[in-house]
């Protein structure tokens, strides 16, 4: 039978309907036909559901540096430029997705790859400079790299830049386009970078075993599985939670959202300690619920409680790598799921919990439908200034897969931050777990919010954390606390502290007249569109005063 997978491919579209029909038959789901190599003769292969959105994305915005992903690796110790070069040009020859370009045949976007060829980068010189002038430059270089657009057309679509500091520093600067490339991608570039780069240094052959597929491959199965029956079922799903009115999440901001968004972002930050991520621990698993899901429950809540939102929508990204074949490959392969929860005040916190559970099992066993594809089904009203059916993004990001690959890692090996701050969406908000604690980071649009209000929601989100931890996850969503001291004493005692010193000799009718004959002519009540000076207003009572005698 596993003969008759690996030559699936080589039919024609009828044929191969009908030899599914028969696998399916003998109960073997589509969805278990294994990805094979694809024909390359036409070089018109698709691009999958999620490069399809960016590339059309780019058509809307040329030159877009909001799906750039920079990378800047500091080398301490000896540099052999010659066996950095090889490692490249293996690199490339390695993942065809490396050397894609896109292209249009008949209307449709088409990738384009281009045959292997030797890699070569610039090495520009900073030794020259004194040690602070040389990191500053250093510091502009890579945020003048990552903000350089992409030609979707051209390529490369990833960018090599070497940078000496010194004899024995240099700085590699690396930039890849989404379309191409995720996160799990770049932990597979850095481990076979340095496993390459330790070989070729020794004058030895490459470790690296043959991949057996390509991400072109990937596309090819993603169209000719998603469709029909298989589509149906899991759309449905979809449709059924995410149909009617969704809503819009209206989070209190500092500036109006403009009509075309910049996407320039900052970032706020907080740490939660890791006796109270142990108690989280502890309720996830009275719960039978991971982290991710008693994180989110915590974000929903704050988002209720800022909103007043019942109805709360949250996107989040998963790998998406759901089949063994693409494991070790370069590629976008990340979705990112749509989590709608009804959040209602009098819920328990460990209710929510079950509820984000039971929403968050139901998107990951629906999770081959591309986003792309959901709002295609869907037709939400669209807008330049608005993500599609969700408004803020939460993620969990673990330092453990990071962490088992260190000791392949190149030595003297240290990522540094690029500086190139952007927002795509108007809050997202991530926790990373390492050692034990957790850090949060809300990175925010700062179009739309200020520093001072970002401050205060990651204070929120850390001290309702803690109340959760405190309390067992026992407590009302509406109860719990997120308030400071200083907060508290704001809201419930300096802003109620409205009592005034009034004249005692005088009614509030003569009051009145009083302010009349000093400011006639300003406004003194505002009723939709209509406006009325006391004057105005003055004289309106007098003559309904006179008509009541």
């Amino acid at each position: 039978m596993m003969d008759i997978h690996k030559h699936l491919s080589k039919f024609s579209p009828d044929k191969r309907k009908l030899l599914e029909a028969i696998l399916k038959k003998e109960g073997l789901k589509t969805s278990q036909l294994p990805i094979v190599p694809c024909d390359r003769k036409s070089n018109h292969i698709p691009l999958s559901y999620a490069q399809q959105r960016l590339w059309f994305i780019d058509q809307l915005e040329p030159h877009n540096t909001l799906y750039n992903i920079p990378l800047a690796i500091r080398l301490s110790g000896h540099l052999n430029i010659e066996a950095l070069a090889a490692t490249f040009t293996t690199l490339f020859a390695r993942h065809e997705v490396l050397r894609t370009t896109f292209a249009t045949h008949e209307g449709q976007p088409v990738q384009v790859i281009s045959p292997p060829a030797p890699v070569s980068f610039p090495l520009e010189d900073l030794s020259g400079l004194s040690p602070d002038a040389r990191e500053h430059e250093a510091q502009r270089l890579a945020r003048e790299e990552a903000s350089l657009p992409f030609d979707l057309s051209q390529g490369p679509l990833l960018r090599v830049r070497l940078l000496r500091l010194a004899a024995d520093e240099y700085v590699v600067l690396l930039t890849m386009h989404h379309i191409i490339s995720d996160g799990w991608s770049l932990d597979i570039l850095s481990q076979e970078v340095a496993a390459l780069y330790e070989a070729y240094v020794r004058g030895e052959a490459s470790p690296l075993p043959e991949l057996p597929i390509q991400y072109a491959d990937y596309a090819v199965w993603q169209r000719e599985y998603l469709q029909g029956e298989v589509l149906e079922q899991q759309m449905q799903y979809w449709r059924t939670q995410l149909g009617g009115q969704l809503p819009t999440l209206e989070l209190p901001t500092d500036h109006p959202a403009p009509t075309t968004p910049s996407h320039r972002g900052a970032r706020q930050s907080f740490v939660l300690a890791a006796d109270t991520v142990e108690r989280l621990r502890a309720l996830c698993r009275s719960e039978g619920a991971t982290l991710f899901m008693v994180l989110l429950a915590a974000f929903k809540t704050l988002l209720y409680r800022y909103t007043g939102e019942e109805d709360v929508v949250v996107g989040t990204p998963i790998a998406g790598r759901t089949r063994g074949e693409v494991e070790g490959l370069i590629g976008f392969f990340v979705n990112t799921l749509v989590l709608r929860t009804e959040v209602r005040g009098e819920l328990s916190f460990r209710e929510l919990i079950r509820r984000v559970r039971e929403v968050c099992l139901g998107a990951y066993a629906h999770q081959d439908v591309p986003f792309e594809k959901i709002v295609e089904e869907l037709q939400p009203e669209r807008s330049l200034s608005r993500t599609p059916l969700f408004q803020v993004m939460f993620v969990l990001q673990s330092e453990g897969k990071r962490a088992e690959s260190e000791g392949e890692e190149m030595p003297g090996r240290e990522r540094i931050g690029v500086g190139n701050e952007t927002a795509r969406f108007d809050l997202t908000v991530t926790m990373v777990e390492a050692g034990g604690e957790l850090r949060g980071v809300l990175r925010y649009k700062r179009d739309v919010y200020s520093a001072a209000q970002m401050g205060r929601m990651a204070e929120h989100l850390r001290r309702m954390l803690e109340a959760v931890a405190e309390g067992g996850g026992e407590q009302r969503l509406r109860e719990l606390e997120m308030l400071s001291a200083a907060e508290r004493r704001e809201v419930v005692i300096e802003f109620n502290e409205t009592a005034r010193a009034y004249e005692s000799e005088s009614c509030l009718h003569e009051m009145f007249e009083a302010q009349v004959a000093r400011t006639p002519e300003a406004v003194a009540v505002v009723s939709e569109a209509e406006e009325i000076s006391y004057q105005e207003l003055n004289a309106r009572a007098n003559q309904l005063a006179h008509y009541l005698q």
